[in-house]
């Protein structure tokens, strides 16, 4: 009694090759390469960005600002009249700010702001509400103080405003200033305000006893002489009072500005770009950092395996209207599927009747037109190719040569009419015919979806099939479910003499194809080599080759 395929023992090959944990270092060139490849995603965005800053800018109101200067005046000298002129204090770190801000002063510049009849009404009324929400939010924008002074305190402070217009700018600056001087000098007239009530007080306090009958003429003329003494130092307060200056001093007053300081469309525009572009390669290379897909053949050297063909991506416009075969031709890809070809039969020899089986690591990445497509190129190098579509679930092989000729004729495989498709022939394995897609190739479809596909494998005896069915052949070419999808590929990969994996660029991840490469290691599977598939075009391949399609004569 014959065992079944998974019971047999393996073919004698050498072993699969190991796969090394993936090296984590990124090389400049590939973070060049990855920020390159989204490099038009990257300048639209900045474009959009740039030219949308700009019109923004541009409906935005003109702000004109203007500034004045206020100096501290400081311990003047004053020779004899010292008694005579009183000045404030020195102001402590931040004071004046506050100042600023608070309802002293900023109302005293709401309340002028709203008076002044020099600025338009619309304008006045305007900057009267927001310092009025400014004020209430303790948020001051609209006037700002910068000081700039030495460590004991003396220097220059410098005072700011913006308006709608450079009049309204140049009156709110000045008003903001001299609101600053009045609240200082007022510092130094409540000093001499208070001396002058006490005195008061005490005036009428001496008048009130001196009113009295009964007073001592001792005691009398001591509150006369009391008297005279409060009334010279109630007049040298009003002297004071008079003469009484704060800290500061006006030192600049407000110029009107010729020129806005915003809106600046170009500047924000230009800003706006740069700062686009910068994020944008900032994002594209920590993606290239992140990324763990195969990106070039240098990725794929890290499992100890040859990358046999490099297959440029195919737009999907010529995929859908010509098919894949035919727009493989007309897209030149005859150059990089010349490449796999030579490579391919240098591998394996010139042994005919050899089984090649094309699977890859998971669904999508392309080894169906690829085995397509390497048919082609085999079969119109003069080899004799049989491809046969093993993935018994999806098979697709019928319908991509249906794309391309809709009329085929069949011709006997083995034996009297029969089988026609796969599943048919694993049952009647003595009669079947096959397609002739073309020249030289012929094909066996894998027939509608089996859902029990791995039963009916393991109940074949795939392994002689295949010898049998090979013999007229150079090469026969399976193409199989994927490593990771089902466990098809690996029933299928031990009755086979060799196998290819299809990786494509950009998408498969290299943790996918080390587990696929752990699963073929397992089952004795002769892995011999990587096909890199759907590669973007770059400058860097299209020398070698990709863009080296014949020129035809119109």
């Amino acid at each position: 009694m014959s065992l079944l395929p998974s019971e047999m023992p393996p073919r004698s090959r050498p072993p699969a090759a190991t796969s090394p944990e993936p090296d984590n270092e990124i090389e400049l060139g590939a973070l060049w390469q990855g920020v390159r490849k989204r490099l038009p995603w990257i300048l639209g965005a900045t474009a959009l960005v740039t030219a949308g800053v700009y019109l923004w800018s541009r409906t935005q109101p003109d702000v004109y600002e203007a500034s004045s200067s206020l100096v501290t005046v400081g311990s003047a000298n004053t020779g004899g009249l010292g008694e005579s002129l009183v000045t404030a204090s020195a102001l402590p770190q931040g004071a004046l700010q506050e100042a600023l801000q608070g309802p002293l002063v900023l109302g005293e510049i709401i309340r002028r702001i709203g008076l002044e009849a020099s600025i338009a009404p619309e304008v006045r009324g305007e900057l009267a509400a927001d310092l009025q929400e400014q004020l209430q939010k303790r948020e001051l924008k609209t006037v700002e103080l910068q000081p700039r002074l030495d460590p004991g305190g003396n220097g220059i402070y410098t005072v700011t405003a913006q308006a709608p217009t450079p009049q309204a700018a140049t009156i709110l600056t000045d008003l903001s200033a001299q609101a600053l001087l009045n609240w200082d000098r007022g510092r130094a007239l409540s000093g001499v305000e208070r001396a002058e009530r006490g005195l008061r007080a005490q005036l009428a306090e001496i008048d009130r006893q001196l009113a009295l009958d009964n007073l001592p003429q001792l005691e009398r003329q001591t509150l006369v002489a009391a008297r005279a003494g409060a009334q010279r130092s109630l007049a040298q307060a009003g002297i004071q009072a008079q003469g009484a200056a704060g800290f500061l001093e006006l030192v600049a007053p407000a110029v009107v500005p010729l020129e806005r300081v915003a809106p600046k469309p170009t500047r924000n525009a230009v800003l706006a770009g740069l700062l686009t572009l910068l994020l944008g390669a900032g994002v594209a290379a920590l993606r290239t950092v992140t990324d763990r897909t195969a990106r070039s053949e240098d990725d794929l050297l890290t499992f100890g395996l040859p990358t046999l063909g490099s297959i440029p991506r195919l737009r999907r416009r010529d995929v859908v209207f010509s098919g894949i075969v035919r727009a493989a031709r007309e897209a030149g890809l005859y150059e990089a599927v010349g490449f796999l070809r030579v490579n391919l039969l240098t591998r394996i020899g010139e042994r005919p009747g050899q089984s090649v089986m094309i699977t890859s690591t998971v669904p999508g990445e392309g080894k169906s037109s690829l085995t397509a497509t390497l048919a082609d190129g085999l079969a119109t190098s003069g080899k004799r190719v049989l491809i046969i579509d093993a993935d018994m679930r999806r098979g697709t092989q019928q319908d991509v040569w249906d794309k391309y000729q809709r009329d085929h004729q069949w011709t006997q495989l083995v034996g009297v009419g029969g089988a026609r498709t796969l599943q048919e022939a694993l049952l009647d394995p003595g009669n079947v015919q096959v397609m002739e897609a073309e020249p030289n190739l012929h094909l066996l479809p894998a027939g509608p979806g089996l859902q029990d596909s791995l039963g009916q494998l393991n109940r074949a005896d795939l392994g002689a099939r295949l010898a049998e069915w090979g013999k007229g052949y150079d090469l026969i070419l399976l193409d199989s479910p994927p490593l990771l999808a089902l466990a098809d590929a690996l029933v299928l990969g031990r009755q086979v003499d060799h196998v290819l994996l299809v990786v494509e660029e950009g998408k498969t991840s290299l943790q996918a194809v080390k587990q696929s490469l752990r699963r073929a290691q397992g089952g004795n599977l002769d892995i011999l080599g990587f096909v890199l598939n759907k590669v973007v075009a770059t400058s860097e391949n299209r020398s070698y080759g990709y863009d080296y399609a014949p020129r035809l004569k119109g």
